[in-house]
């Protein structure tokens, strides 16, 4: 064989070798391009989103729709508060509830209120944490119904018991020549005790220590089930108090000493799957942002939690609130807080109920202590007239006229801590006299007839007008007794026995048949309801009365320039002593009752104004 050229050799050795290098390289071009066409790794998947809402459980929630205040927050309603945890509680989207506790003024009966609605959310499958730092006996009670409690670790719990102080002016009323003239039907009606004398009456003293005895059993029961506590340590407990966090979280009251954004780090915790959305404004509207005249009326309407939506023609639950101190005339605030019940304001409600067709039944929510006899009997009579299906609820007071305008309906609910009975009269005056002759004031006087002075308040009574004050007082009482027992479907010997002036919790009520039946305001409504021949569960509109005050009106004060002036400052003072000395406010609030005396000559009132520490 013939050998291959030299040049030929190196030519063949060269067009392989460059062959072999374009193989490499189609080969590496191809693996390049096998990896630039792989997909790209997968990025992590986004959590899914939950929400907390988040709510303010503060202020004193009063009852219905109100005026918004001039100098103050608006505070929400307890409807209101109470619908946004229901929401809470039906709202698929909502995981879980934080309830931020703190300083709210209010009854044994709303705190039941916000318990039963706390337990509703809870009773859907939901947590609810509670994040209290002032610590104060009410908040503490009202956490109690959630599953866990929050304190800061310098915050107190405040809970020392139950406290009542009742004030007596009749050494004032004395150095200043001032001589009550007071007269009652019943024993225990003790009203007029402290303008008459220096300290509780025997049967005042049994009285008041069974109602806070009553009132310390709840809060011992209640806090011992939901802690899952002895009671025996819960009593042990608040006779130790005031407690440190520390403590409190040592003996089992409260869950975890921890700052609000532990609390929250607990909760993202608790969903480590989901990110967390807390939702503070949850179930509040928002505002309307239309400055126009019309937006303005509706900005006001929504500021006073009034519907504006147009009433349909279906069927419908009345719900007419009556809170405040009777009184002839119409409704409205006093000087130095709380509300008046006038009886021209529910005598107007209760007839637009009467003629509207559609509604099929009717809750009168009561939260008063009594007043004026006769706006009593008055309202008590279109009540009577009612021929629908009626309920009463009972808020934190429904005591003597409040009784009154209860008594005749079809049932009634109470709560365990409501105040309640007090069927009894009382009446008088203020003789000043003293005080004008102090000062150097003399008085002329010309009159005919025997009684011509009963009701002047320079002189005390005479043997005469005094026999015709008790007569007048005893003609009340009689018919006060009789309609309440034919109210009741009871003898009217055994409801004499009940009544004297004698106040009861709802617990004591109930035992004793004056109610008949321990419930929150949405069990009395879902009560009528059936009794009206719906389904329970049915979703029936409700017609909630009196509605609130023209916006303008409620906006400006009355349009009297004299008198919104006058409204204005009162608002002021009122707002001013509260911060300073909410002690005198509370004296204030009870001299102001000494009005109703000369204003209503025969009153049913409850004998005293119990606020708890």
């Amino acid at each position: 064989m013939r050998r291959m050229p030299a040049t030929i050799a190196l030519v063949v050795s060269a067009l392989f070798c460059t062959y072999v290098a374009a193989a490499d390289e189609k080969k590496s071009a191809e693996a390049t391009a096998t990896k630039s066409v792989e997909k790209p790794a997968k990025k992590p998947e986004k959590k899914p989103v939950i929400t907390w809402a988040h709510l303010d459980i503060t202020g004193s929630y009063p009852e219905g729709a109100q005026a918004p205040p001039l100098f103050s927050k608006k505070s929400d309603s307890l409807a209101t508060i109470i619908e946004r945890l229901d929401k809470a509680a039906d709202d698929r989207k909502v995981t879980g509830v934080i309830l931020n506790i703190s300083g709210p003024t209010i009854g044994r009966a709303k705190l039941n209120e916000l318990r039963q609605a706390i337990g509703n959310i809870r009773a859907k499958g939901k947590p609810v944490y509670a994040w209290v730092d002032q610590g104060s006996s009410g908040e503490y009670q009202i956490a109690t119904a959630c599953d866990q409690i929050y304190m800061p670790e310098s915050a107190t719990l405040m809970l020392t018991g139950l406290r009542a102080e009742i004030s007596f002016y009749k050494n004032l009323f004395d150095k200043a020549g001032i001589q009550p003239e007071m007269l009652r039907v019943g024993a225990f009606k003790s009203a007029a005790e402290p303008y008459t004398r220096t300290e509780m009456s025997p049967e005042f003293r049994q009285e008041m220590n069974e109602i806070i005895g009553n009132f310390y059993e709840q809060m011992i029961s209640m806090i011992a089930e939901a802690r899952k506590l002895d009671p025996k340590a819960v009593e042990a407990a608040i006779d130790t108090a005031p407690l440190s966090a520390a403590e409190a979280h040592q003996l089992g009251l409260i869950d975890h000493v921890a700052y609000e954004d532990q609390l929250i780090d607990a909760v993202e915790q608790l969903n480590p799957e989901a990110d967390v959305k807390l939702s503070k404004r949850y179930g509040k509207k928002k505002m309307n942002l239309d400055f126009s005249l019309f937006g303005f009326q509706q900005t006001m309407n929504q500021l006073m939690g009034i519907d504006t939506k147009r009433s349909s023609k279906r069927p419908k639950i009345a719900v007419i609130y009556a809170t405040g101190a009777i009184t002839s005339g119409r409704s409205g605030s006093s000087m130095f807080g709380g509300q008046s019940l006038g009886s021209e304001t529910l005598i107007k409600a209760i007839r637009e109920v009467r003629e509207d067709e559609t509604v099929k039944a009717v809750v009168l929510r009561v939260d008063s202590p009594g007043g004026s006899a006769l706006a009593s009997d008055l309202m008590w009579r279109e009540l009577e007239l009612l021929e629908v299906p009626f309920y009463v609820s009972m808020g934190d007071t429904a005591a003597s006229g409040g009784y009154y305008i209860a008594m005749g309906a079809d049932r009634i609910f109470a709560e365990p801590g409501t105040l309640t009975g007090s069927i009894g009269v009382v009446g008088g005056k203020l003789a000043i006299g003293g005080l004008f002759n102090k000062v150097g004031v003399t008085t002329s006087v010309i009159s005919r007839g025997k009684n011509a002075g009963v009701f002047s308040t320079t002189d005390g009574f005479t043997e005469s007008e005094r026999a015709a004050m008790v007569k007048l007082l005893n003609t009340v009482y009689e018919q006060f007794t009789g309609k309440a027992a034919k109210g009741r479907g009871m003898d009217l010997a055994r409801l004499k026995e009940l009544a004297g002036g004698r106040v009861y919790t709802g617990t004591q009520a109930l035992k004793v048949g004056l109610v008949d039946e321990l419930g929150t305001l949405a069990d009395t409504i879902t009560a009528v309801k059936v009794k009206a021949g719906f389904d329970a569960d049915k979703n029936l509109e409700l017609k909630v009365l009196p509605k609130a005050p023209n916006p303008l009106e409620a906006f400006l004060g009355p349009m009297d320039a004299d008198a919104r002036s006058s409204a204005a400052q009162t608002a002021l003072l009122r707002r001013t002593l509260d911060g300073i000395a909410p002690e005198l406010t509370r004296q204030l609030q009870g001299l102001e009752l000494l009005r109703m005396f000369g204003n209503q000559r025969v009153l049913v009132l409850m004998p005293f104004n119990l606020h708890l520490n």
